[in-house]
């Protein structure tokens, strides 16, 4: 299908300018174990996100479930999000957590803050809230709450590169915010991922956790796994760098575009712009009330599909649904996630995506 929409497509520099960035590394053979790339790259992305302290990693995964290790979370209760790609559960329960589930907010779909004390108990050791589609959790109110009860946060901020939240970057809050620079994210290293913090304590720890746990050639220190990023995803992230401003700029004029096309139409709930956030446009998710709209969200996925378009029930079903958690977790004590994981949909965006695309997905949406 030539012709067919996809609902992402990874942003790549030109073919000469990767070749570029990488002719040096068959000088060098020196391809892992935090080379120049890595180490260039690690301080244009502190430079670019305005934060103090960063550490690379593989994936977004392995910066989540590193950062727990690295502030000394291996046992307790983490109060989180259903609504979040399953690694964020994955990555609580794989530490030897629990994980207790807190409802979303229906206008941004972040965690509620309202509902989280009720679920502090003497085992909680930490808050891990998810930024999603690039909409920014309640940080004022979280670090409230997590300063109060002397416990950790970790921002789980795959969606928000390049974000700021008050003029600063949104790297910023919390113990720890992990990223992910996924191929399908706004900023890609083709796979890869980062933690950045303000405690030059975890330089170190992170460092070594990473490293299978190796401290010098003779000490090893932490029971850690492979995660270190090698040299090629770096300098794709090198290059990728130089042209994410554009790319977010050419996101936004997409995203205003389906806006110009949506807003209004009745049954259709479209994302918030929220007060403060610079929006890095990573995702369009749309919002459809059967009753009112005239038809289901399943439905528009199906008409959409059978006109080559590609679009994603994201997140759907949510993490307390799948099948690897059964009889663990119960959906049911998040209702408002559980609803709108059924309703929700996140329509194609790209940096080149044509504006004729965005009429054409949006013309099969409003004819059905």
């Amino acid at each position: 299908m030539d012709n067919r929409i996809n609902v992402t497509r990874s942003s790549m520099p030109l073919l000469d300018e990767y070749v570029e960035e990488i002719r040096g590394l068959w000088d060098s053979h020196w391809l892992t174990n935090a080379g120049s790339k890595h180490e260039e790259l690690r301080q244009k992305l502190k430079d670019y996100m305005g934060v103090g302290h960063l550490e690379l990693f593989t994936n977004g995964h392995m910066a989540i479930e590193l950062s727990l290790a690295a502030l000394g979370l291996d046992h307790g209760e983490v109060i989180t999000s259903p609504f979040t790609f399953v690694s964020t559960t994955h990555a609580i329960v794989r530490s030897g957590l629990t994980p207790v589930f807190c409802d979303i907010d229906p206008a941004d779909y972040t965690i509620d803050a309202s509902k989280i004390e009720e679920l502090i108990t003497d085992k909680t050791v930490a808050i891990l809230p998810v930024h999603v589609y690039g909409n920014i959790c309640r940080i004022e109110e979280i670090q409230d709450i997590a300063s109060r009860y002397g416990i950790k946060v970790i921002y789980d901020a795959a969606h928000t590169f390049g974000e700021t939240y008050k003029g600063k970057g949104i790297g910023n809050f919390g113990d720890v915010s992990c990223f992910s620079f996924h191929a399908t994210k706004v900023y890609n290293t083709i796979e890869g991922g980062a933690a950045t913090y303000n405690d030059p304590d975890l330089d170190a720890k992170l460092a070594q956790i990473r490293d299978f746990g190796i401290v010098d050639e003779e000490k090893i220190s932490y029971v850690g796994p492979n995660a270190k990023m090698h040299e090629f995803s770096a300098a794709m992230g090198i290059c990728n760098l130089r042209h994410v401003d554009d790319e977010i700029k050419k996101r936004a004029k997409v995203s205003q575009r389906y806006r110009e096309r949506l807003e209004g139409i009745k049954g259709i709930q479209l994302n918030a712009l929220q007060p403060d956030v610079r929006s890095n446009h990573a995702y369009f998710p749309v919002v459809f009330d059967e009753e009112v709209f005239g038809a289901s969200r399943d439905k528009v996925f199906d008409i959409l599909n059978k006109h080559n378009i590609g679009a994603r029930k994201y997140f759907y079903p949510i993490t307390t649904a799948l099948d690897c958690y059964k009889d663990r977790f119960d959906p049911n004590k998040t209702p408002v996630a559980l609803q709108i994981s059924k309703k929700i949909l996140t329509l194609p965006i790209y940096a080149d995506l044509p504006v004729e695309d965005v009429d054409r997905i949006c013309e099969v949406i409003i004819s059905g």
